[in-house]
């Protein structure tokens, strides 16, 4: 009988955030992703020995946990957590207080209620800078240790009885409490790798890799290709070094062999990017394998594709140069990534599964296996999750297992069940949008190439230089810091479509691995280096309301005045580490009277359905508690449960008592049984404390 293979492979990188020559890690998330989600990740598997999946593993971030588990890392952020509350200095209060509440709220920080206390207190103080006044060294201590314990594993939670002593106390944390919580952080660093090599061992996963400082390869081999994808797109002076590109997949698959023993066959290349140079250069290395989106197959094969077109694997080749390739499904990996931490679990999985099931009835039908290919960031979706997704991959996994006409396989396997189909060519692209604007192409990005450009050139000189005697040890770092500037994670950052609080860090670590390259090469880094690349002024995404507000709900705006002194939340259009989001309003305005409070929604304008679209009407700190449900349908809005007074046409009014307002309101979006957006995305708005 025709069966349905699911081929997941989770894809685990962060940014080389070491400085070489400083040795400091400028930024902490490799660390705290390897205490949540590396290790977690493969580790649930092994309840569900029947599911078999691939695991993409970037050397650039198994180096940097492999030296936290060696207690090598020099992290001041570690560092400061670790530290004596009371021997902190002004400078260092504010620093933590800036960073140690990056966490999703709703999720990871109000988990934890000490945790929620101290973010609430500073959230109220933070307006008017003296939030330090309010945090004693008990204070700073508390926040020393729970800010970190929300980023550890489930499996530590729930079962290391070291770790779940420190959660069950909650508050009042001592020193040696300090000292116990840095040193399970390194055991749960160290227990990354063995995991992996145990589960790779018994053939439970296939382990599959990328270029070793995460580069786009396509790129990298010539950037004037980014205007095949994007005829006319403004270009930097053409960067062409497919050597870097080889020197990038040889050095992955060497870690990767020495790491866990057996030379990976698979590779994800960075953000999916492909072109006919990157895959011959990858067969030339060994690799086998190769995996992207079905956005490029689109424009590969000039026709949509549809699941009879991708749930099938393929075989690039030209000439004497192969690769085995297979293409994910766009639609139902983001929705992993973006749609279903906003479900129960139950019902995640179901509809998960549902609508693979409905794909796949022709395939099966004409008698043909299906080959379903789920490919997303193993990492970045987790923290939106119910206790880090676990309870949904539970109820998934289970779910999958239980089902005879459905199995989970690794992508080599894959291959090896279902004869691939002849692909002469391959369109040079990534997965988002079947093109490489998010790289190349805006003002930023086209700046931050220009300066490689310069660095790698630099560098190309002094060795052609025979007046120039340029030691081997400085040659080597002025080579790895090439290396790492050619990563794709710094221009993910520039340019106008994604946003993070890190943004300036990002910047700043750029051109400072740029600068350590003239460094080693003993010239003056240039004076441009010293300017920031940024240009992109981000404006404040939210203002609380002035004064009261009582407009009609109608559904139009009467006039200027109906909704001045109003708060307003405006979405910025960018997004973070994931890339995917649907952006479904344009901003919200909200207020209150005596009576009621008010919100308004002006929705996005290109390229979204409002059609059976369900709001609803949320409140209390971390917006939990449904007030009431608005319908759209037919361009009218009905209000479907709860006390509320609602009105569509050119906006979307609601109206609900004012008292609803007291511990915060806020908005959730639902369309076909999914969940859409939330606004604002972490908490409510604080209508009544604005008002005063």
């Amino acid at each position: 009988m025709p069966k349905t293979y699911l081929c997941f492979l989770w894809h685990m990188h962060q940014p080389f955030y070491k400085d070489l020559v400083s040795g400091e890690y400028r930024l902490p998330w490799t660390r705290m992703h390897a205490l949540k989600d590396y290790y977690g990740m493969v580790k649930i598997l092994e309840e569900f020995p029947e599911i078999r999946q691939t695991f993409n593993l970037v050397p650039s971030m198994m180096l940097q946990v492999e030296e936290y588990a060696s207690g090598e890392a020099n992290d001041p952020y570690l560092a400061l957590a670790l530290k004596p509350a009371e021997k902190l200095t002004h400078e260092e209060h504010a620093f933590i207080l800036r960073n140690f509440f990056m966490a999703n709220p709703s999720r990871m920080i109000y988990r934890y209620p000490r945790y929620g206390e101290l973010y609430s207190a500073y959230q109220a103080q933070k307006p008017l800078n003296d939030a330090r006044g309010i945090f004693g060294a008990q204070e700073f201590r508390d926040l020393q240790v729970l800010s970190q314990l929300a980023w550890f594993d489930e499996d530590f939670l729930d079962n290391d009885a070291e770790v779940r002593a420190l959660v069950d106390k909650g508050r009042n944390y001592s020193l040696e409490d300090q000292a116990r919580m840095g040193r399970k952080q390194r055991e749960i660093c160290a227990a990354v790798i063995p995991e992996y090599r145990k589960l790779a061992a018994t053939g439970q996963i296939e382990i599959s890799t990328t270029p070793f400082y995460h580069p786009i390869l396509p790129l990298i081999c010539d950037s004037d290709i980014a205007s095949v994808a994007h005829p006319g797109v403004a270009l930097p002076p053409r960067f062409r070094y497919s050597g870097d590109a080889k020197m990038q997949l040889e050095r992955a698959r060497d870690y990767v062999q020495h790491t866990f023993g057996v030379a990976p066959a698979g590779l994800w290349p960075s953000e999916g990017s492909v072109s006919d140079e990157a895959l011959r250069i990858a067969a030339s290395v060994g690799f086998e394998w190769a995996a992207t989106d079905n956005g490029v197959l689109d424009r590969t094969l000039n026709r949509t594709a549809s699941p009879e077109v991708t749930y099938r694997p393929y075989r690039w080749q030209q000439e004497d140069a192969s690769m085995n390739m297979i293409f994910r499904d766009h639609l139902l990996s983001d929705l992993i990534g973006f749609v279903y931490s906003g479900m129960g679990a139950a019902d995640a999985a179901e509809d998960f599964l549902r609508r693979i099931r409905a794909n796949c009835k022709g395939i099966l039908a004409s008698g043909r296996d299906a080959l379903v290919p789920i490919i997303l960031d193993g990492e970045n979706a987790w923290e939106y999750y119910d206790r880090s997704g676990r309870p949904f991959f539970r109820e998934l996994y289970r779910r999958i297992q239980d089902d005879s006409g459905i199995e989970a396989i690794t992508v080599g396997e894959a291959f090896r069940r279902i004869k691939p189909e002849p692909l002469q060519r391959i369109f040079p692209a990534s997965w988002i949008n079947a093109n490489f604007d998010i790289w190349i192409g805006a003002e930023e990005d086209n700046r931050a190439w220009k300066l490689l450009l310069a660095a790698r050139q630099a560098y190309d000189n002094v060795l052609a230089d025979p007046t120039i005697q340029l030691p081997e040890d400085r040659r080597k770092l002025a080579l790895e810091e090439l290396l790492i500037s050619e990563g794709s994670d710094w221009n993910w950052w520039y340019g106008p479509e994604h946003e993070s609080a890190n943004r300036i860090e990002f910047d700043q670590i750029y051109r400072d691995h740029l600068a350590n390259v003239y460094r080693a090469l003993g010239v003056p880094p240039p004076a441009e280096l010293s300017h920031s690349i940024l240009k992109i002024h981000v404006d404040e995404t939210q203002m609380p309301p002035t004064g009261q507000v009582s407009p009609t709900i109608n559904g139009t705006i009467d006039s200027y005045f109906e909704w001045l002194g109003a708060g307003v939340y405006r979405t910025d259009g960018k997004q973070g580490a994931m890339h995917g989001q649907r952006e479904l309003v344009r901003d919200v305005r909200f207020g209150a009277d005596d009576d009621n409070a008010y919100l308004r929604v002006d929705f996005a304008e290109a390229g979204v359905s409002l059609e059976k679209l369900e709001v609803q009407v949320v409140s209390g700190p971390t917006g939990d508690h449904v007030v009431a449900t608005v319908r759209i349908e037919g361009g009218k809005a009905a209000v479907r449960s709860g006390t509320a007074a609602a009105a569509f046409s050119e906006v979307l009014e609601i109206a609900v008592p004012a008292h609803f307002a007291e511990t915060g309101i806020g908005l959730a979006f639902w369309q076909d049984g999914l969940p859409v957006a939330a606004i604002p995305r972490d908490g409510c708005f604080r209508v009544v404390e604005s008002l005063g």
